[in-house]
């Protein structure tokens, strides 16, 4: 199994502080740690026994790369200044990286989350969960082929939108001035290999949206599963940002 975490966007709502720091790597209180989003997506899967990660990034995100890579020395500094629990922490985050098989795949232009989906397609067997790393669930849920999970709010406008027929996936679209249903996509996915070949086929203008690919798949006759989940961190923008802050510091 392969999760691909989706790293590559501009992160244009959450300037000016994404101009420098990557908005994956803005650090989150969560379960009695400080850490980056997009570790804290790692780590949950490695706890649920993932070892094979695609993380794919664009211009600008080099820092996740070296977030991901060991830097014994620095462990040594903390352990000389007596910062021994910050670099216990530091230890036990090398670990799972090393135990973990981790490829960086380049997303040379910022084309939709479908683009950066496609990207990872040489790396990829027959099923994988695909991640967008600005939302964080307290617990994950176990997903199955063709699945997806979702939520209930009160503006759906702003996501991607579900129909649903009881858990049933109907209908998706993306952003819509009139939604059809209060239901939308947390992006936490398992999709087979059949959806780059969905992606493929689509003509687009900007950006390739993840939503065109599903919609496609529906069109096929794949069956897709919407899977509800509460306590939805939604960390994509300033605002959301900081109500999703908010909600973690009351819930630890």
């Amino acid at each position: 199994m392969h999760v691909v975490i989706t790293a590559a966007g501009l992160g244009t709502r959450m300037l000016p502080a994404s101009k420098e720091i990557p908005k994956e790597m803005f650090p989150i209180p969560f379960n009695g740690g400080f850490k980056p989003i997009i570790q804290i997506i790692f780590e949950q899967f490695f706890n649920k026994g993932i070892r094979d990660f695609i993380i794919v990034v664009g211009r600008g995100k080099r820092v996740i790369e070296d977030h991901f890579t060991p830097d014994y020395d620095f462990i040594s500094f903390l352990e000389k200044m007596g910062k021994e629990k910050q670099a216990k922490e530091l230890t036990d985050f090398y670990s799972k990286v090393e135990k973990s098989n981790i490829a960086f795949v380049n997303q040379p232009e910022p084309k939709g989350f479908g683009d950066a989906v496609l990207r990872a397609e040489p790396f990829v067997d027959d099923k994988f969960i695909v991640v967008a790393a600005d939302t964080l669930l307290k617990h994950i849920p176990d997903l199955v082929p063709n699945s997806f999970l979702i939520t209930q709010v009160k503006d759906p406008r702003p996501y991607g939108v579900v129909i649903l027929d009881g858990n049933k996936v109907i209908d998706v679209e993306e952003k819509p001035k009139n939604p059809k249903s209060n239901f939308v996509i947390v992006p936490y996915y398992m999709f087979t290999r059949e959806l780059f070949s969905a992606l493929k086929e689509i003509t687009y203008d900007g950006e390739l949206q993840l939503t065109d690919g599903i919609k496609r798949l529906l069109k096929r006759g794949v069956q897709f599963t919407g899977i509800k989940v509460d306590d939805v961190y939604d960390l994509g923008n300033i605002e959301n940002y900081i109500l999703s802050m908010r909600k973690i510091i009351v819930n630890m």
